[in-house]
């Protein structure tokens, strides 16, 4: 028996989304504020009926219509909604599920449970009129008393909204009993100042007491604590004697006395803590790093609801787990990444939740398990990530092949990003972040501009594969930018009777672009249409070719004085070549440097000077760091470029 969908309506800027539920495990990601806490507190609320909604928890849509009963507007269907659809099966114990059965029909083996927090319209209105002052802002105080929550079970969708007679109600009790809820919140109050609050000294009582609230199991500790107490009683009486020898002349009592009573369950709670260490010496639980305390506290906190898994007979179990990254180092993220399943494979008849912004955990973790959070317009939609984007690439199982491995080992960061930059070549990713950082300087002076060195981007050295990611990107909706070249290239026939072929040449000379990811991208006809290639490819040299609304921006080389560059080197020797004769002795991976002052075009020099791009480009880097007078010009392709990306 499982949740096989958890649907929500009308929750914050969850309007109206579906999730999908794994067997085991669910991995909740998407960029902040993107409703994955939003879903944990809506199934929290339902399920304890003290945790109450208020009138922060309606949509912004919806608030406004609240607002409106003050003038007599009506709030018709203005309800907070979660449905959960059940799968059981003939082997199951389905006492507990009976009562939301409502079908008698064998072959249907799913139950539909709704949640529903309503408005008390009719007493509300009642008592807006005895308000004499500011509705509104008694509105938004006090909705939460005017909320009512009820369950139904119910058989088919169209119940919810046009065939109301036909839901059943049934009391959250019935709820509870089929479904046992945990949750472990990410404000774990975790602290690591020596003055902070022992949190893991008292989560190991609640395990102990969790797991032994029966008597009988403190009786060991209560044995050993009467031999105790005798002990300290006749310290006690030599300690005492004068106080009780006074006690029983002014108030004529002959026996009185101090006694030890020592209680394990007291002892436990006050007088028991976390330590580490070892060789006769141990710290106490505050000296540890946040990272490593947050770890054991949500150890700790698991092993606490395992035992209540474990008593409960409820055939379902759902614990969910927000952010467990919190507090923790990479390292720490990983490990936790690769324990937790087998950790929770250890508990019968478990679901678990898992929200995070670690692209460690999700680089571990089945992309099957994932679920997507995008925004778009204010809503919240839910993606199934491996399904759904699998269907988008269709045949091309490579390119999905190759991103999936590829977010694996090294771009999972990517699922958290704002915006993505592929570049293509290695010199360009060396000095990426130096031109960011001009580009910053320049534009400082603009107050509605975030800096982009400050927003939230990935940068990925893509190779080519760029194309590749076509689908992902559109799949996240996320702003990208692909810094690549134009490779411009002409045909040469072959010599000695061997095959001729497209080979590499200056801009003004090439007829084709070796780039796939160009022609990708910027939807090349093939090399046979002759007149049609002709004119795309003019198009490409002149920047006129028309690309598609959601499309990344493609960034390659365009004229610039007077000279159009084919890669990124001569781009920029184009630019920065006086700069480059003046320190040429500071620069390295070149070759006859004497060549320097005397061939023709930047494409010439590149091809006779430069022996070494990745050395070439990390030494221009060093110099502009390293030296004051040193600014190197940003070619402008890659200038433009930036420009898009931080709007």
């Amino acid at each position: 028996m499982r949740i096989i969908k958890i649907g929500v309506k009308n929750f914050r800027m969850l309007t109206d989304a579906i999730l999908d539920m794994r067997r085991d495990l669910s991995l909740l990601i998407g960029r902040n504020n993107s409703g994955k806490t939003s879903f944990l507190v809506l199934f929290e609320r339902f399920y304890e009926p003290s945790i109450k909604f208020t009138f922060d928890d309606f949509p912004m849509s919806f608030r406004k219509q609240i607002l409106a009963m003050q003038y007599g507007g009506k709030v018709d269907n203005l309800a907070i909604q979660m449905t959960l659809e059940i799968e059981f099966n003939g082997e199951d114990d389905l006492r507990q599920i009976s009562d939301f059965i409502l079908d008698l029909d064998e072959g249907n083996n799913i139950v539909k449970i709704l949640f529903e927090c309503s408005i008390d319209a009719d007493r509300l209105v009642r008592d807006l009129e005895l308000v004499t002052s500011c509705k509104e802002r008694y509105i938004k105080k006090n909705l939460y008393k005017y909320l009512v929550n009820r369950v139904y079970a119910f058989l088919e969708d169209e119940d919810v909204t046009k065939n109301r007679q036909a839901l059943v109600q049934k009391d959250i009790s019935l709820v509870r009993a089929l479904i046992n809820f945990e949750v472990i919140h990410a404000r774990r109050d975790v602290a690591s100042s020596e003055g902070g609050k022992k949190v893991l000294s008292k989560l190991t009582t609640q395990y102990f007491n969790k797991a032994n609230d029966d008597q009988e199991h403190f009786d060991p500790i209560n044995e050993l604590l009467i031999g105790m107490d005798e002990g300290l009683e006749k310290k006690y009486e030599e300690f005492f004697n004068p106080f009780l020898a006074g006690a029983k002349k002014f108030l004529a009592i002959d026996n009185i006395k101090v006694v030890s009573n020592l209680e394990s369950k007291e002892v436990l709670d006050n007088c028991s803590q976390v330590v580490y260490g070892g060789d006769g010496g141990f710290l106490p639980e505050t000296y540890n790093g946040l990272g490593h305390m947050n770890i054991l506290y949500l150890l700790l906190a698991i092993e606490i609801r395992k035992e209540s898994f474990n008593k409960s007979k409820c055939q379902i179990n759902l614990l969910f787990i927000e952010e467990p990254e919190a507090h923790t180092h990479p390292q720490i993220q990983y490990v936790f990444s690769t324990k937790i399943k087998s950790i929770l494979s250890e508990i019968d008849n478990l679901q678990t939740v898992i929200t995070t912004h670690s692209s460690h955990i999700v680089s571990q973790c089945n992309f099957e398990d994932i679920r997507y959070f995008k925004v778009s317009n204010g809503e919240v939609e839910i993606k199934n990530f491996y399904s759904e984007l699998e269907r988008k690439y269709g045949r091309d199982t490579d390119s999905f092949n190759f991103i999936t491995q590829y977010l694996t080992l090294s771009a999972c960061e990517l699922f958290f990003a704002s915006k993505v930059v592929f570049i293509e070549g290695l010199a360009e990713r060396v000095l990426w972040d130096y031109f960011v950082s001009r580009f910053d300087d320049l534009h400082g002076s603009d107050e509605l501009q975030v800096p982009l060195s400050s927003q939230n981007i990935t940068v990925l050295e893509a190779g080519a594969n760029a194309k590749s990611f076509k689908h992902f990107i559109e799949f996240i909706g996320i702003k990208a930018l692909i810094i690549t070249d134009i490779d411009t290239t002409i045909y040469k026939e072959g010599e000695g009777g061997r095959k001729g072929g497209y080979v590499a040449c200056c801009v003004s000379e090439g007829t084709h672009t070796s780039n796939a990811t160009i022609r990708h991208y910027l939807n090349s006809p093939d090399f046979t249409e002759v007149e049609k290639f002709q004119a795309w490819f003019d198009g490409l040299k002149s920047h006129s070719l028309q690309v598609a609304d959601f499309s990344p921006f493609i960034a390659y080389q365009k004229t610039e004085n007077g000279y159009h560059g084919r890669s990124f080197e001569d781009a920029f020797v184009n630019i920065n070549l006086d700069l480059i004769r003046d320190n040429i002795e500071h620069l390295q991976g070149l070759k006859n440097v004497d060549l320097i002052n005397d061939v023709g075009t930047p494409y010439e020099l590149v091809d006779k000077v430069l022996e070494k791009k990745s050395a070439f480009a990390s030494s221009l880097l060093f110099l502009a760091l390293a030296s004051k007078t040193v600014q190197w010009k940003t070619p402008l392709y890659i200038e433009e470029g930036i420009k898009w990306l931080a709007k």
